[in-house]
């Protein structure tokens, strides 16, 4: 979206491109000739064109259909037809003199042999006597020798006035349409092709001027026109060819076109040449070329999906071709064995510049580089769009906008302020920040429609707060089987979460599970074991696979910790074991880094942990908390385990302190925070997070370099001491 409104934007202050359009080629009709005018031009040459073939008809009718045009026919060959006629006199007396005549029919003049003053027909001739026969044979044999000669003047004469009778009637046709077209001549004189094409149209013309005169349909022979082939040529219009296919029509275009396409298919792209199926027979003619989209975009922008024309093979290869030739050739696919039966068409290849827009994300931009050499050269520059923008006055203003164009686009009653406030925090939501608003419109765009819908069911005059609230509860009812089902089973204690209480060694991390159009935080128990030994910490779900490497990362990182921490003047020696309770899917991530540490530490210390509070924060090797994703969804998560088994006041989540500001939560979760029934903990330390969860001070070394007693650390100091003293055979001090 972002694309195309800025494409529109920059498309307004350019030029309009070309019409474009494709005529007969009256020297090779197998290659029809593409003609480019000035926007709005391509139109008017189609409708000058036709309206020159109608004043063409009738001017050439008015001339040939009179008395006069005969008058003047005979008395231009009149001497041609009088030395035609002295001929043929002399020839019948030729004939005549050898007992001959003369018969004509469709082919030709016949002698015709006279016996006892009868004429014999072809049948009669067997009949006649054998010598009679031979005498005919030979006196016919004499006459073809005497008449040769002139049979030759006859044919020169009937040529000479065929030649006579062609040129006269050129001449007149000259007279009658070179007005019209003179026309014309000069209207389009500054476009040299169309000039050269108007002086082809009139030679044509010309040439078959009876085109524009004849029509025997009522004449057309019976027999003739139930054969298949004869009935499909007749059918054929011999004005077809003094047609204007246009392609590109820019009339009414503002600026440079702007083409998004989704489908970008072969044929949607380059055009393709129709046929037609006439008993049996593949027909096609210069008016069946089809314009693609880079026709319409040429001069202009066209944004394509990657994803979409990286699945049309054909397509991305003829996108390749478009612009590394600045050519846009119409032609089938080469796969289509069929259109090898039928005529082929090769229109004149049009010029092409335009800039392409490919909208994917990086994924296929890195692919395309690494396997594409081409791909660099013809797509030189890459933008990065952020997926969120901050949330000022000003784009919150255009968030309103962008939602008063929607209800102007579909037809819908107009969004309250509350409403369009609404929308905005569902959008901060999105992106998980509250100085944010999403920039996935098309996500948006659901909730608007489905509120609409709401809006439109009660016949409501105002899409409402509550509209945009059902659209949003309804959408997440669909979307939350499996987490009805976690639910469910935490229910029936089958998953195994306490909410109230303490123990020694075990914690409540929170996890995100996202199925793909749906984020849910659920939490997870997490179990610590120590003991004395030389592994270290062991992360079961390493062992067992199932665990990633963003995850193991963090275990190491909690070894550092504890090494640095606790290992500065006698090393560990210990064994540690952590572990995802009733974790089937394996985990990823170091989001629980912090709350494993929590876990061993309590464990080491022999100190419980408040089960009503659950943990999320990765830690660094100096005890740090860092900032983890998805920090709403598991706030959400762990209360409304606390809210189904009833609030009592001390539950909360503790979280780094860095995701305070991500935080766009339910209202009904801050409802509870600010009645003191739920609570969130930002923190910085792992000291902050270990005396929230067991209520003991974490404690701070002293000048000595030991920590102060009833403290966390001298606890877990002591812990790892006595395992260092029994790993070497002595009793602990």
């Amino acid at each position: 979206s972002y694309a195309k409104i800025s494409c529109k934007k920059i498309a307004k202050t350019e030029p309009v491109p070309n019409d474009y359009c494709y005529v007969y080629n009256f020297n090779d009709p197998r290659s029809p000739i593409a003609l480019s005018f000035k926007a709005g031009e391509g139109k008017a040459f189609k409708e000058d064109i036709s309206e020159l073939i109608d004043l063409v008809k009738v001017a050439l009718t008015n001339v040939f259909d009179t008395s006069d045009y005969e008058k003047k026919k005979q008395s231009a060959v009149k001497n041609i037809d009088d030395t035609r006629e002295r001929l043929l006199n002399k020839m019948t007396q030729i004939a005549k003199k050898n007992g001959f005549v003369f018969k004509t029919s469709q082919g030709g003049m016949f002698l015709m042999p006279i016996v006892d003053g009868n004429v014999i027909e072809d049948n009669e001739f067997d009949n006649l006597d054998p010598e009679v026969q031979k005498k005919i044979t030979k006196s016919m044999k004499l006459v073809h020798e005497k008449i040769s000669v002139i049979m030759h003047e006859l044919k020169e004469n009937d040529e000479q006035s065929e030649e006579i009778i062609k040129d006269f009637d050129y001449k007149l046709c000259m007279l009658a349409i070179s007005p019209y077209i003179d026309t014309l001549r000069e209207k389009y004189k500054s476009n040299q092709k169309a000039f050269k094409y108007l002086e082809d149209l009139q030679e044509d013309i010309l040439e078959n001027f009876k085109d524009f005169l004849e029509d025997d349909t009522d004449n057309a022979d019976p027999i003739s026109s139930l054969m298949p082939v004869s009935r499909a040529k007749r059918n054929e219009d011999p004005m077809l060819k003094y047609s204007v296919n246009l392609i590109v029509d820019n009339s009414e275009q503002e600026g440079a076109p702007v083409v998004i396409d989704f489908n970008p298919t072969f044929y949607n792209l380059y055009g393709e040449i129709e046929y037609d199926s006439e008993f049996g027979n593949l027909t096609t003619d210069f008016t069946k070329i089809k314009s693609g989209l880079i026709h319409k975009a040429n001069g202009g922008y066209i944004i394509v999906q990657a994803h979409d024309i990286l699945t049309n093979p054909q397509s991305w290869e003829g996108l390749k071709r478009v612009l590394k030739t600045g050519e846009i050739a119409i032609e089938p696919l080469r796969e289509q064995p069929s259109v090898l039966f039928a005529p082929l068409l090769k229109p004149e290849k049009i010029p092409v510049s335009l800039k392409v827009i490919l909208v994917g994300n990086g994924y296929y931009y890195d692919i395309l580089s690494s396997y594409d050499e081409e791909f660099a050269k013809l797509f030189k520059i890459r933008s990065d769009f952020d997926y969120e923008m901050k949330k000022t006055d000003q784009n919150i203003l255009n968030l309103a906008k962008y939602i008063k164009s929607f209800t102007i686009r579909e037809k819908t009653p107009p969004f309250t302020a509350k409403a369009v406030s609404r929308v905005a925090e569902y959008s901060s939501r999105l992106v998980e920040r509250q100085d944010k608003l999403s920039t996935r419109f098309n996500i948006i765009v659901e909730i608007l429609c489905e509120a609409a819908t709401y809006a439109k069911l009660e016949n409501a005059k105002l899409i409402t707060e509550d509209h945009v609230n059902k659209a949003l509860f309804e959408k997440e009812e669909r979307l939350k089987t499996y987490e009805n089902k976690l639910d469910e089973m935490m229910d029936e204690k089958v998953i195994m979460i306490d909410t109230d209480g303490a123990k020694i060694g075990e914690i409540n991390g929170l996890a995100v599970l996202d199925t793909g159009s749906y984020i849910f935080g659920k939490p997870t128990k997490i179990t610590a074991t120590t003991y004395v030994g030389k592994s270290g910490i062991v992360n079961i779900e390493k062992e067992a696979e199932m665990s990633g490497q963003t995850h193991n990362k963090g275990v190491q990182i909690i070894s550092g910790y504890l090494g640095e921490k606790y290992a500065q003047d006698f090393p560990l020696s210990l064994s540690c074991r952590i572990c995802f309770e009733q974790n089937y899917n394996g985990i990823d991530g170091d989001s629980a880094s912090s709350t494993e540490l929590y876990c061993i530490l309590s464990s080491l210390s022999g100190i419980p942990i408040k089960q009503n509070i659950a943990v999320t924060g990765s830690v660094n090797q100096k005890g740090e908390i860092q900032a983890i994703g998805g920090a709403t969804f598991k706030i959400e998560g762990f209360f409304d385990i606390c809210q189904k088994r009833g609030l009592t006041g001390d539950q909360g989540v503790i979280i780094p302190n860095t995701n305070v500001k991500d935080l766009v939560l339910k209202d009904e979760v801050l409802e509870a925070i600010k009645n003191g029934k739920f609570h969130i903990y930002p923190i910085s330390t792992i000291d902050e997070g270990i005396e929230i969860l067991t209520g003991v001070p974490a404690g701070t070394k002293n000048r000595k370099g030991t920590y102060p007693k009833n403290t966390v650390h001298y606890k877990v100091m002591s812990k790892l001491k006595d395992y260092y003293c029994k790993s070497l055979g002595e009793k602990p001090e």
